[in-house]
């Protein structure tokens, strides 16, 4: 991926580099995440799942992803 066609964005900290363009649901695809099993922070608001897809992540966006785990 060139830079052209790369956005930078902070995920759980890190810098993390994505296609320009690309969205939340795109983001969770490429990082084999299963949507039903997390919940997502951008830039400090919490994203409904049915947001996912339609929720274009921009240069410099925060994300947040944490993960559901059962115990007992």
């Amino acid at each position: 991926m060139n830079n052209l066609n790369a956005t930078k964005i902070q995920l759980n900290g890190d810098s993390h580099k994505i296609k320009t363009g690309d969205s939340l649901e795109k983001l969770l695809n490429n990082l084999k995440i299963q949507k039903n099993k997390v919940a997502i922070e951008v830039n400090g608001k919490i994203i409904e799942k049915r947001g996912y897809e339609s929720l274009v992540l921009n240069n410099n966006d925060k994300v947040e992803i944490v993960h559901f785990i059962g115990g007992g």
